[in-house]
């Protein structure tokens, strides 16, 4: 009997390890590749989803979408923005984007080119891939109704050394599958000039080729260097297989795989033991022994998404992350989160990258609100100095933006903040500050008062949109916070100074108004405390107790301007000071109507007179 007993203890003991076992297996093996294992998710009823940061991203707006221009030319006035992607070669950050003048898949189409030398100052885009036009006598067919471009992948740079950009041509409004007409592409040159347009795949499947196309096939071309790139492409399986979006799931490129899965926007990377993990949309992913050659996709349960992309990369610091919008709702794409990963299988610690949504200056069908569709530097696009990770996207398929994510990323600070400035470049990086800088409201380090005593500058002239700074420090109660401030200009704006807790909570609010006058939040009712003159700096300092039933009080100039202030909303603690050119925003929401046709914003096109602020000399609890 005791035996027995003990016997019995034994199969029960090894039937839990194998059960455990089992589990342990299946995350990180192919029926379960990644994992999200944070406890966090994001609150849908505001922009951020009461985050925390990953400190020291910068997002900087590429281009600013501008109805104005009225002929296809360079910058020509074309509304509908969208699906970017990165490149870096020879000191030089390559972006690539499409454009329709409204709609997406409203013809026409239109894919143009970007550089820039340090991911903050870029060119003036140029048309690389112009609208298609078929050769004489070629009708589009019944059912369409005319040409647009579309395309996941906009880089590739070939073992020779070679970089080739490349767009799909397809026709409005469905250039899938039967609705494609082939991929096109054109050598980038080191000098910047750009070869002739070929075709480098045709949809045959669709009966299209060099007789009925308007452009010859990279085969003929004179330059063997550029064909034999056009080659390596065509046997790079995982640079194909970002094509099936477009192509016939019967193509030969995909022969090994056919699940009949929807496979959309591929991207992927190595874990630290060789094996590729595949991602795409709408939670898939795959691992893969074989590059690519053989892989079975599943739904992932924890990847909670949409229509957005999924882009996985790994960073400078040997670890791994992904970004994503992390709701199931595919017309309100916000905030755009990280999530990163030591072994490229466990994943933890949701982060806020991309909170803002600004207001959508032009509306257009199927532009979807906040930042969309996401792509960093795929592997063999090159990497550019430093460790930052760099993200395109798209804000509200309007306008193009890029994010340098500070690697390692991190979303704490344990030491006090002493911020002068005085050691950075002006126009260069802000390290450890969350910047939102847009084309007509930036944010920059500036020689003012001098060059020996620099400071944070934020110029507005946007008639929408605003420039933000944000400083995370040390997550504290009780606060002592001292800056600087000087207003160079302020007719029509206003300098907005919250700080917040952990999740974006504001319970002290403070505005330099354009009536010259330092106003707070006194609980729910809004004070004045006294006037501020143009062109003067004023020593603001700040002493608060954030507990639940907390206050603060503010001192002008080493004077008690006002006492025991009462919190505008109830916290437990504060880390972050944000200063913002205008008044806290939260529109969209998760209720606005998306695909309501409106008239563009009043004066979108147009600049409003400069307001111009300095920050100087930040000291957080230091």
């Amino acid at each position: 009997m005791i035996l027995f007993v003990w016997l019995k203890k034994i199969v029960l003991s090894l039937f839990v390890v194998c059960i455990c076992l089992s589990l342990w297996a299946q995350t990180g093996s192919a029926s379960e590749p990644v994992r999200y294992v944070g406890g966090v998710t994001i609150d849908p009823s505001v922009h951020e989803g009461r985050l925390r940061y990953a400190i020291g991203t910068e997002h900087i707006q590429v281009m600013r979408a501008n109805r104005k221009y009225t002929t296809i030319a360079t910058d020509s006035g074309w509304t509908y923005n969208h699906a970017p992607d990165l490149a870096y070669r020879g000191g030089k950050f390559y972006f690539q984007y499409l454009s329709n003048p409204v709609d997406e898949h409203i013809a026409p189409g239109q894919t143009l080119l970007t550089t820039s030398t340090d991911g903050r100052h870029w060119e003036t885009p140029q048309i690389i891939f112009p609208p298609y036009k078929a050769p004489e006598g070629v009708t589009v067919p019944k059912g369409y109704s005319g040409y647009m471009m579309h395309q996941r992948m906009g880089f590739y740079t070939a073992p020779n050394g070679r970089l080739l950009t490349l767009a799909f041509c397809g026709h409005a409004e469905d250039p899938f599958q039967e609705g494609g007409i082939g991929r096109v592409v054109r050598e980038i040159y080191k000098d910047g000039k750009l070869s002739d347009i070929f075709f480098i795949k045709y949809e045959t499947h669709a009966q299209w080729n060099e007789t009925n196309t308007s452009y010859p096939f990279y085969t003929s071309s004179s330059d063997t260097g550029f064909v034999a790139a056009c080659k390596a492409l065509l046997n790079n399986r995982l640079q194909t297989l970002q094509w099936r979006d477009e192509d016939d799931d019967r193509d030969t490129l995909y022969a090994k795989n056919r699940t009949g899965d929807h496979l959309s926007a591929l991207s992927y990377f190595h874990r630290k033991d060789g094996r590729l993990v595949m991602l795409w949309k709408k939670s898939k992913a795959a691992l893969s022994d074989d590059e690519g050659q053989t892989f079975s996709p599943v739904k992932v349960p924890t990847l909670i998404m949409s229509g957005g992309k999924n882009w996985g990369q790994r960073t400078e610091d040997n670890r791994y992350a992904m970004c994503y919008n992390p709701i199931d709702n595919s017309e309100y794409r916000y905030p755009l989160i990280i999530i990163t990963s030591n072994d490229g299988i466990i994943f933890d610690d949701m982060l806020l990258v991309q909170g803002e949504v600004p207001p959508r200056r032009f509306y257009g069908r199927w532009k979807d609100f906040g930042p969309c569709y996401m792509r960093g530097i795929a592997e063999g696009n090159g990497n550019p100095p430093g460790n930052d990770m760099w993200l395109s996207y798209s804000m509200n398929k309007e306008d193009m933006w890029i994010s340098r994510i500070q690697v390692p990323v991190k979303y704490k600070i344990s030491t006090p903040v002493n911020d002068n400035f005085n050691a950075l470049t002006p126009g260069g990086r802000i390290p450890d500050w969350n910047i939102y800088s847009t084309q007509w409201a930036a944010v920059s380090v500036a020689d003012f008062p001098g060059n020996g005593n620099k400071s944070l500058k934020l110029a507005d002239e946007d008639p929408y949109d605003y420039a933000r700074a944000i400083r995370v420090f040390k997550e504290t109660t009780n606060a002592d916070i001292r800056f600087r401030m000087y207003t160079d200009q302020n007719n029509n704006s206003e300098l907005s100074v919250d700080i917040t807790d952990q999740y974006g909570n504001r319970p002290v609010r403070i505005s330099f108004s354009p009536a010259k006058e330092i106003t707070v939040s006194d609980g729910s009712k809004t004070k004045t405390i006294q006037q501020y003159q143009p062109q003067k700096w004023y020593d603001i300092r700040l002493v608060i107790n954030a507990s639940l039933k907390g206050h603060y009080d503010i001192y002008v100039d080493g004077k008690k301007a006002a006492s025991a202030i009462k919190l505008a909303e109830a916290v437990k603690s504060v880390e972050r000071i944000s200063f913002r050119t205008g008044a806290y925003r939260n529109l969209p929401t998760r209720t606005t109507p998306n695909e309501e046709p409106e008239p563009p914003l009043p004066g979108a096109d147009e600049k409003v007179e400069k307001a111009v602020f300095y920050i100087d000399d930040i000291r957080l609890n230091g």
